[in-house]
């Protein structure tokens, strides 16, 4: 995923410079460009996105579009490959910044999760595992997936999709995220300490005891969101002595001991709807990226929205969609050149295809 550098006249562009000339290109596109914009961009971005949600819904809101033939992404590699994935092979999804990726998915590579596959197989003969992948994923593995007879989810829908999967299997192999696969598969009634083990890929036999794997249901990647490792129980109850009437909501993406500390849980579409749905005068504390966080007490300024983490540290990835970057992207688009395309070749795409459609068909 290499990106360019900026020509210097993008590089050079002032806060204001830049929405103008977005804006200048954006009107010269029209109805021919739909851009679509992840909950945890700044609002400098947010503020042309003709769509916002979570990965999923955006790639979904592509989907849908039966017109428009070109869709720029402000989110992260993955999730512009998945919009590739969903949408027909006549339109084009472009990511304004190629550098923009996901440590959580970088932390599980197809090689990788082939070998776990091979070594869980030899280990476990006889016995039916089923893979899921989280969409925060390459696309490489949502087609491992699709081929293997598994499926991918999300923070939403995890829990119907991991029941399915035990439903159909013996364990599940789950990457990869370790901390929305042990919260899901807790909040379903399983042991973390006799249902689980934790897979380590840098480790023989990915650090598992023969025993682990034979009592283990699900089988947990070593993996992890930087953002969200930064919550903590501590966090929560100094939030809470600061103000007792104060809710708190986080990812699931957190661990487990936040979760359980926290009043509840859930993706950031639930996280927007349980404050948007609250009581004016109503307190929150949230765990999850700062821009939303920011971007709901802005929307709700009758409510107290806060961030747990006291220092407020963004994606670092989903930061690198810089209104410059927009500005490079979207005006060569106007002027009929294609940069930064995302495409996902084939047979991936089928396969990949296959895991999405297992997931959406689930739930």
């Amino acid at each position: 995923m290499f990106q360019a550098p900026l020509p210097p006249d993008c590089m050079s562009l002032s806060p204001e410079a830049a929405a103008d000339r977005i804006a200048a290109a954006r009107a010269r596109l029209g109805s021919q460009l739909v851009i679509l914009g992840h909950h945890y961009q700044r609002d400098e971005i947010i503020r042309w996105a003709d769509y916002r949600g979570d990965s999923l819904k955006l790639s979904q809101q592509a989907a849908s579009e039966t017109s428009a033939p070109y869709f720029i992404f402000c989110g992260v590699h993955f999730m512009a490959e998945s919009a590739d994935i969903l949408t027909r092979e006549d339109q084009t999804v472009i990511l304004p910044n190629m550098s923009a990726g996901c440590s959580m998915a970088d932390m599980a590579s197809l090689s990788q999760v082939e070998q776990a596959w091979s070594e869980i197989g030899r280990a476990t003969s006889g016995v039916h595992v089923v893979p899921v992948t989280y969409v925060n994923s390459a696309a490489s593995l949502k087609a491992f997936v699709g081929l293997h007879g598994g499926a991918c989810c999300t923070s939403s829908n995890a829990a119907g999709v991991l029941e399915w999967a035990l439903a159909h299997g013996d364990k599940v192999l789950f990457f990869p995220d370790q901390h929305l696969g042990r919260n899901t598969a807790a909040s379903m009634g399983l042991d973390p300490e006799r249902d689980m083990t934790l897979w380590d890929p840098d480790l023989p036999m990915g650090g598992a005891q023969p025993d682990d794997l034979a009592r283990s249901r699900v089988l947990l990647w070593k993996g992890h969101c930087a953002v969200h490792q930064r919550f903590t129980v501590e966090q929560i109850a100094a939030a809470r002595k600061a103000d007792p009437t104060v809710r708190v909501i986080v990812h699931p993406e957190c661990s487990l001991d936040v979760v359980r500390a926290a009043d509840l849980s859930g993706s950031t579409e639930r996280i927007i709807g349980c404050v948007r749905a609250s009581a004016p005068g109503s307190s929150w504390a949230i765990g999850t990226e700062i821009n939303l966080v920011r971007r709901l007490q802005a929307e709700l300024p009758d409510r107290t929205v806060t961030c747990l983490d006291p220092i407020v540290c963004p994606c670092s990835t989903m930061y690198r969609i810089h209104p410059r970057y927009l500005t490079w992207a979207i005006e060569n688009l106007a002027a009929g050149h294609v940069v930064n395309r995302v495409r996902v070749p084939e047979p991936t795409r089928a396969n990949a295809r296959v895991a999405l459609q297992r997931m959406l068909d689930i739930t």
